[in-house]
């Protein structure tokens, strides 16, 4: 099986003062994974930590339906945690604890993506920029049910509001996309902290770099370029 590359990165941005993201990188076990945590800076922190040590934590398997079996469980059972934490803080004036997930899983030639939340999963190939994953956001699903145009929806008041996350309501409901890959695909997942500051052609130039590094560094030196606001995490994955 051909080696597979992938370089990983997180930081806090210009403005917030912490960041509440997390990132996955673990291209042994063909797993990676961003989180972007919320619920205040402690709880977001921990939330989107939780997800990917979690992930980590899950043992091997032998196939890729037995490990999305896995990734499943693993985040349903991280769900009904974050969803007690919850319940046993309500007295808080911040209770909310969650995090998005965007996941990739690569067996071979073929690859599974999960997510849950606005964190997403692009796919480069062949000189085209694909977005494999479909934000799960309250703009996403009045532009879906064709109540706004996309740029009206890109200026709503609730353009940040999630309509899916790990621990954000009892009930947690991913979307998993299964795809044969190709070689030299190059896999792009990352908080919308970053894919919110960079546009597609930026996204697809940076992913054509020669390396996963250069290709990281790429989209961190752009990023910061701007106004920042939000925390960036992205993970390169190239077969």
């Amino acid at each position: 099986m051909a080696v597979v590359k992938s370089a990983a990165r997180t930081e806090a941005g210009k403005v917030r003062a912490r960041n509440e993201d997390a990132v996955l990188d673990l291209p042994e076990r063909g797993l990676w994974a961003v989180a972007d945590g919320m619920g205040g800076h402690r709880n977001g922190a921990l939330a989107s930590r939780l997800v990917v040590d979690s992930l980590a934590a899950m043992p091997g398997a032998d196939s890729l339906e037995r490990r999305l079996a896995q990734i499943r469980h693993c985040l349903h059972a991280l769900n009904r945690r974050l969803g007690q934490s919850l319940t046993i803080t309500a007295a808080c004036p911040d209770p909310v604890i969650g995090s998005t997930v965007v996941a990739l899983l690569l067996d071979g030639e073929r690859a599974a993506c999960v997510w849950a939340g606005d964190s997403r999963c692009y796919l480069w190939r062949g000189g085209r920029l694909y977005q494999l994953s479909r934000d799960h956001s309250l703009v996403q699903q009045l532009i879906d049910e064709q109540q706004l145009a996309p740029e009206q929806a890109a200026k709503h008041p609730a353009a940040h509001a999630l309509t899916r996350a790990v621990g954000a309501s009892e009930q947690l409901v991913l979307d998993i996309l299964e795809l044969e890959t190709l070689p030299g695909d190059t896999f792009l997942l990352c908080s919308d902290g970053l894919h919110q500051s960079l546009s597609s052609d930026v996204l697809g130039a940076a992913l054509s770099l020669p390396t996963v590094a250069l290709a990281v560094q790429r989209l961190f030196e752009l990023a910061l370029r701007g106004p920042a606001r939000d925390n960036l995490s992205a993970v390169v994955i190239r077969r």
